[in-house]
């Protein structure tokens, strides 16, 4: 089901008008999305996902009336990557790093760094995963069970899995964007 997205006054020959929506202040992370200059709004978005084509779609169609709205665009245009596109954003995607603190840690950390290693010698791009689900206690082993059992994954198998938690850490970056005090996203 493809949802439609929100048009900008550009698309029919108009200028686009920033629109916050209800109970959005002049001040909100959104109406500062949706406000900003084209190349600004990419690279806020480009921080989230590094697909070019997937920032450039978001940005072109601000402005968004709400979060919700945004972050269902998102996942449209998420589902919506070519081949090409997943692998620019892969690409761009770097291996987790824990915290090293803890008993235990070091031994797991220099595991998950040889699954890393491992893992883009077989399907040619950084392990990356969703862990927000998880208390920082637990991302550790999580990380290094989900990198264990995604090995045995053929390459079709692990490209869409990979494309499904890509798509769920852009709309986590995302929505971190969208609550931060000022725009301007890093990746966790």
């Amino acid at each position: 089901m493809r949802l439609p997205f929100p048009r900008s006054g550009a698309d029919h020959g108009r200028p686009a008008t920033p629109h916050t929506g209800p109970a959005r202040g002049a001040s909100s992370p959104l109406h500062r999305f949706n406000a900003a200059a084209p190349a600004a709004a990419r690279n806020m978005l480009l921080a989230c996902c590094g697909s070019r084509r997937w920032a450039h779609r978001l940005a072109v169609h601000r402005p968004y009336p709400d979060t919700d709205a945004l972050l269902a665009a998102a996942d449209e245009a998420g589902y919506d990557m070519t081949h090409a596109d997943l692998t620019e954003a892969l690409t761009a995607e770097s291996a987790y790093h824990p915290p090293t603190d803890g008993p235990g840690a070091l031994a797991a950390t220099t595991a998950l760094r040889a699954g890393h290693a491992a893992y883009a010698d077989r399907f040619g791009h950084a392990f990356i995963v969703h862990l927000d689900d998880f208390r920082p206690e637990e991302r550790l082993d999580q990380a290094l069970a989900g990198i264990r059992a995604r090995l045995t994954n053929d390459a079709d198998e692990e490209r869409a899995v990979a494309a499904e938690e890509l798509r769920q850490l852009a709309r986590a970056r995302l929505a971190r964007l969208l609550t931060a005090p000022r725009a301007g996203a890093t990746r966790p």
